[in-house]
């Protein structure tokens, strides 16, 4: 059986930058089991699978797949990289011909559409509610030390803890924390929390970022994921209300790095856009 797959690298216009996905184009239903074999393989923060809905479908002509992204560990209800990847295979390798594209996943309908050199996700917007410091102390020990902490939220909907560092830190200090995301599995007593966001305010005066973040998902196997779009669907909502702004542009700290361009829409979604590389082109043969 031969499969292709495409490692693309969202959000980001330059190859080895950003945060790598694999996407694997699915001509028909595939085993169950392999979807997750195929993701250990490839090792990657996520693999997509997009597949066709009906028969007749077209990687080139059709407008609406489905959709499935899985970490080396196991299946996730959303993926925002994953998700940029998979648009970026079909509308630059693919050529299709659709100027926007449906994707039918875990979260619902998820669109995709070009706009110049970028590509606009419409993603779910999620709020993050206050939390109680009390609860979650040690996870945010674990973390970040004896650090200054401003705020702390969680969003239920998602699972993710987001923990706003103070504003008299700067993005320097949340790039050079040293973080052991493996000692988070033991630090998180409440059962509740499966990805931790760090944020801090950026400064946007003039055409800086808007704010800085890294992400942590241990709990899926990924201590720390490089761009996270799931992690900017929360993170949009806190920000957007702190700052009273609908557009943002945000960065995520990693080793990697990338920028998000954020526009917060009033139908409680947000769209989120970015760029593509795609790196590798190939089969899985098995």
């Amino acid at each position: 059986m031969q499969i292709p797959v495409f490692t693309v690298d969202a959000f980001t216009n330059r190859p080895f930058s950003g945060n790598p996905a694999a996407v694997c184009l699915l001509e028909s239903d595939l085993d169950e089991d392999l979807h997750q074999k195929i993701a250990t393989e490839m090792n990657l923060s996520e693999t997509a699978f997009i597949r066709k809905l009906k028969p007749g479908d077209d990687f080139t002509k059709s407008s609406c797949f489905g959709l499935r992204w899985f970490t080396p560990a196991n299946e996730v209800p959303l993926c925002g990289h994953a998700t940029l990847a998979s648009a970026a295979v079909l509308f630059h390798v693919q050529k299709n011909t659709n100027s926007v594209l449906t994707f039918v996943t875990l979260s619902g309908e998820l669109r995709a559409r070009q706009v110049k050199d970028h590509i606009v996700l419409d993603l779910p917007l999620y709020t993050a509610y206050p939390q109680e410091l009390k609860e979650v102390e040690e996870l945010i020990k674990a973390a970040v030390g004896d650090m200054i902490v401003q705020d702390v939220r969680y969003s239920p909907d998602t699972k993710k803890l987001l923990v706003r560092l103070s504003d008299t830190y700067e993005r320097s200090v949340l790039e050079d924390l040293k973080v052991s995301a493996q000692r988070f599995l033991s630090a998180e007593k409440t059962g509740k929390v499966k990805g931790l966001i760090l944020t801090v305010k950026g400064n946007s005066s003039g055409k800086g970022h808007d704010f800085y973040s890294r992400y942590f998902a241990p709990w899926y196997g990924v201590l720390e994921d490089p761009v996270t779009g799931s992690a900017h669907a929360v993170l949009s909502s806190y920000w957007s209300e702190q700052l009273g702004k609908k557009e943002m542009l945000a960065f995520q700290c990693s080793r990697r790095g990338g920028e998000l361009k954020i526009s917060v829409r009033s139908d409680g979604r947000v769209d989120i856009a970015g760029q593509t590389a795609v790196v590798l082109k190939g089969n899985l043969t098995f």
